[in-house]
């Protein structure tokens, strides 16, 4: 059958949360029914159905500056290689193309190699990174910090106005804003383990100390995406019980849209870039 061939490409609704929920928890990742809905509701979600049920998808995320993040690229294991996450992708950068924007992606390894020959230009690196913890927290949690002082650090390291993702974000339960010498992070729930990004500072040591508060008044595992090219923050984070997971390569398709005036320590997360 050819790749063109088969069930049409839909777009998504809201309606479909829990739908797209079972195949990120299928792939064993990390979103919750939550960040189902901000895709569903701030961008634009393709899927492909066998009969009733939802077998792939790929999303479409708007930010500022005509520029877009793909991600959520899923297939239920009973319907790979069959070309359709390739139509899924196909139809993100189509609709990209039509409204002027600049996709971006965070790719595994092997994602990498696909997206490469379609013209996809790697940037920086990440670096996925769990921490296993089972005691109770025991440190006082840092000091909280506002929500416009998380999105104008955050401004200034992607070039992007991401305050509606942010405030979703924050208008979680469980989540927190956090920040102590001139450093700012944001923790909130995932689906099995809580996730520390993006996170901001000035330098390592600073935060390497704010990791360390963190993870010392949480329960329970933490991840943490770091940009790989802060070495002394990835080795801090080794050293102290980190493990690192996989890495991502993070792609850009078109021409360059932003001067970022910072590098981020960690990112919101591959799927939000």
């Amino acid at each position: 059958m050819d790749a063109t061939d088969g069930p049409p490409v839909l777009k998504l609704g809201v309606q479909d949360a829990i739908a797209g929920l079972a195949l990120s928890t299928e792939a064993h990742w990390n979103q919750t029914e939550e960040d189902w809905r901000i895709f569903l509701r701030e961008g634009i979600v393709f899927g492909i159905r066998d009969g009733a049920r939802l077998v792939a998808t790929a999303a479409l995320l708007p930010y500022s500056g005509n520029n877009a993040w793909i991600s959520m690229v899923l297939v239920s294991g009973t319907h790979r290689r069959r070309g359709l996450a390739t139509r899924l992708v196909d139809a993100c950068l189509e609709t990209a193309r039509k409204n002027g924007l600049t996709s971006w992606l965070d790719a595994t390894p092997d994602g990498a190699a696909v997206y490469g020959p379609l013209g996809f230009t790697p940037t920086l690196q990440l670096r996925r990174l769990k921490l296993e913890k089972s005691a109770q927290a025991t440190e006082a949690a840092p000091s909280a910090a506002t929500l416009e002082a998380l999105c104008t650090r955050d401004r200034r390291a992607t070039g992007f106005d991401r305050t509606a993702l942010l405030t979703a974000f924050t208008q979680r339960a469980g989540s927190r804003i956090v920040a102590a010498s001139g450093c700012i992070a944001l923790v909130r729930d995932g689906r099995t383990a809580r996730h520390i990004g993006p996170l901001f500072a000035d330098r390592a040591t600073e935060a390497l100390a704010l990791v360390r508060a963190i993870a010392g008044s949480e329960n329970g595992p933490l991840l943490l995406d770091a940009v790989a090219s802060q070495a002394a923050f990835l080795e801090g984070l080794t050293r102290s019980g980190w493990t690192i997971e996989r890495p991502f390569q993070r792609m850009r398709f078109g021409p360059a849209t932003i001067a970022a005036e910072e590098t981020p320590f960690a990112v919101a997360g591959p799927e939000f870039g």
